[in-house]
């Protein structure tokens, strides 16, 4: 028996896929019970939105595995959130992350293009029923591939939308981008997707998942995604980038004076035509934020890609709850508070470290306990890190943490007194 755990836009293709070709599938949504979908199943498939709604399920789902069982990944989640789920599973459960290529129509149809990463053998054919098969390497290799093809192919789209947002005859554009590499890209901008295929969110949280360096092509897209979701775009497809950024450019250089009209061909309604406007409330002006610079320095462990390791607006340092974990995703210390806590502290240093800071500029300091008769032992790591006048802090004892055997996390907020070099 396959148990199918997600029944979204691409979830429900897929399990029709595979019930067609023979196979016994259950299938489960949000709001069903869990347990007994996945309780005797050989194999369980999760497709799902992102990393955290995987690793939730998917704890859940764990005393419902049976030894033997295969679990195969194929959201977009990346490989550190494949790295965190092989940690989370039992060793007597195989794993394979098998992320796909291709929107509603391909998985409707069984074309999708599977990118595989771990030991197939078992589940090959399964894996078949959804197009074409491509083993990419071991475990993590599917989520990194996928990852590096969106990093690509999402930037790519944004470009050719920024271009045609900024040329006084998009159409023009469009027709001579048709002979050319980018011709596919062109032809999906031409006339934005009426009906969602494939979200603008899910593409800005897939960019999110793969942006390393804030000063690549690739961030640069992403932030534009963002403004777009921001702006209420995130559940139409990702073409509507196409019309977004038609809607918020600047007038064409040559362009006659007092001209805003968009240009035609980019699914914006013209002005008085009696169609609903893509955006309530075009008129008022623009808000603007803070720069807010993700960080995730290298030498610390990777995050799950659903968080940074902290957020630096202006002069403020938010570090994230720090964890004892190695690079694999391994909780470090099991059962030592001592240990743990030396992780934490060192990791916490290098953040700081990383924009020019250090503990003297910590204003505030959170820590989480799962037992506060470990006080003492976390106490006295913490004395050899914070030397000089303590800053703000709060402790608080919570029954549990992210990860089975996690005794202690810990976030902070830093004034910076200088811009890193």
């Amino acid at each position: 028996m396959i148990a199918f755990l997600g029944q979204g836009r691409m979830g429900v293709p897929m399990a029709r896929r595979l019930a067609g070709a023979g196979h016994d599938v259950t299938t489960w949504r949000r709001g069903a019970e869990l347990l007994p979908v996945v309780e005797g199943a050989g194999v369980v498939i999760t497709m799902l939105s992102d990393p955290a709604a995987v690793l939730e399920v998917l704890t859940a789902a764990r005393p419902g595995l049976r030894p033997g069982c295969t679990v195969i990944e194929m959201s977009t989640i990346g490989p550190e959130a494949v790295a965190e789920l092989r940690a989370l599973l039992p060793d007597s459960v195989r794993l394979v992350d098998a992320p796909v290529l291709g929107s509603v129509q391909p998985a409707a149809g069984g074309t999708l293009t599977v990118l595989a990463g771990g030991d197939l053998t078992g589940v090959r054919d399964i894996l078949s029923v959804f197009g074409d098969v491509r083993e990419v390497g071991p475990l993590g290799a599917g989520a990194a591939m996928k990852l590096a093809v969106m990093s690509v192919l999402l930037p790519a789209q944004v470009l050719v939308a920024e271009a045609l947002a900024g040329v006084p005859d998009p159409e023009a554009l469009l027709d001579v981008l048709a002979a050319t590499p980018l011709g596919g890209i062109a032809d999906r901008l031409r006339q934005p997707a009426a009906e969602t295929r494939f979200s603008l969110a899910l593409a800005a949280k897939d960019l999110r998942l793969a942006v390393r360096p804030a000063d690549t092509l690739a961030a640069a897209a992403l932030r534009r995604l963002e403004e777009a979701e921001s702006a209420g775009y995130g559940p139409r497809d990702v073409t509507s980038i196409a019309p977004y950024l038609a809607a918020h450019a600047s007038p064409p250089a040559d362009a006659p004076e007092g001209s805003g009209d968009v240009p035609h061909g980019l699914g914006v309604a013209p002005v008085g035509s009696g169609a609903a406007p893509l955006l309530s409330g075009d008129d008022a002006e623009p808000t603007t934020t803070p720069h807010l610079e993700p960080l995730n320095p290298p030498d610390i462990p990777a995050t799950n890609g659903f968080y940074s390791h902290a957020v630096r607006t202006g002069q403020t340092l938010y570090i994230s709850g720090q964890a004892a974990f190695d690079e694999n995703g391994k909780v470090v210390g099991e059962g030592d508070m001592g240990v743990q806590a030396e992780v934490v502290f060192s990791n916490i240093a290098k953040i700081l470290a990383s924009q020019g800071a250090g503990f003297e500029d910590v204003a505030f300091i959170r820590t989480y306990l799962t037992d506060m008769d470990d006080r003492a032992a976390y106490g006295a790591v913490r004395r050899r890190y914070i030397t000089g006048p303590p800053p703000a802090s709060t402790t608080v004892e919570v029954s549990r943490l992210f990860m089975p055997g996690l005794l202690l996390e810990v976030d902070v907020i830093a004034t910076l007194p200088t811009q890193p070099a």
